[in-house]
């Protein structure tokens, strides 16, 4: 059985804050959010493939925050499909 991923609490912190920030769009808060979500013990969620979309687009863009892309990325990596 393959070992489930969780997130880290680095990015747990890092997706907390994107959440708690006015200024962060809503796409980011989306990933953010998948992110917390599967913090803690072994998830049982994945990432949706709509929110990974998000996610990837968070990475990419070079006007994306630090905390945004720790999240972002930790989000990314718990999509179904992901390389574990």
């Amino acid at each position: 059985m393959p070992k489930s991923k969780t997130t880290e609490p680095k990015a747990a912190t890092a997706a907390s804050k994107v959440l708690t920030d006015g200024r962060t769009a809503k796409a980011s808060k989306s990933a953010a959010a998948s992110a917390l979500s599967q913090a803690g013990k072994p998830a049982k969620k994945t990432t949706s493939p709509e929110v990974a979309a998000k996610a990837s687009a968070n990475l990419q863009s070079k006007d994306t925050g630090k905390n945004t892309k720790t999240a972002s990325a930790s989000a990314l990596s718990q999509a179904k499909g992901s390389k574990k």
